[in-house]
């Protein structure tokens, strides 16, 4: 069984910053997922934002986030990061945690196998 749990999300203004993680607990070795992030804002689907590959060597980002966010891994913490800076209102949106087995990573949702519950990011204005 894997189960992914995130933390760090809450509520701050537009130009800050909050760091994202995500705790990885499973049978495999943390190192043999490739993991990613997306998000959901209201009354849209749940898009893309960044995902890394599995030594952390390869990571590729979404067009709204590139320049502002960072996703980083700790394979010895079972743990993937996710920093944003310089956040705006659009950014506000419910954050999901996911892994797949391979070691590439990839921005499409349906490669993912494993999800966490999500943690909200508010940016208010």
């Amino acid at each position: 069984q894997v189960q992914l749990v995130e933390s760090g999300g809450g509520l701050v203004q537009v130009g800050g910053s909050l760091r994202l993680s995500c705790v990885v607990s499973s049978g495999r070795f943390f190192s043999s997922y490739a993991l990613a992030w997306f998000r959901q804002a209201p009354g849209k689907e749940r898009e893309f934002v960044g995902a890394i590959n599995w030594s952390g060597s390869s990571t590729n980002y979404a067009d709204s986030v590139k320049g502002r966010f960072t996703i980083s891994r700790d394979n010895a913490k079972n743990t993937v990061y996710l920093q944003m800076n310089s956040l705006k209102p659009e950014d506000t949106a419910v954050y999901y945690c996911a892994a797949r087995v391979g070691s590439r990573s990839v921005p499409v949702e349906f490669n993912y196998d494993y999800w966490g519950q999500g943690t909200q990011v508010t940016v208010s204005s």
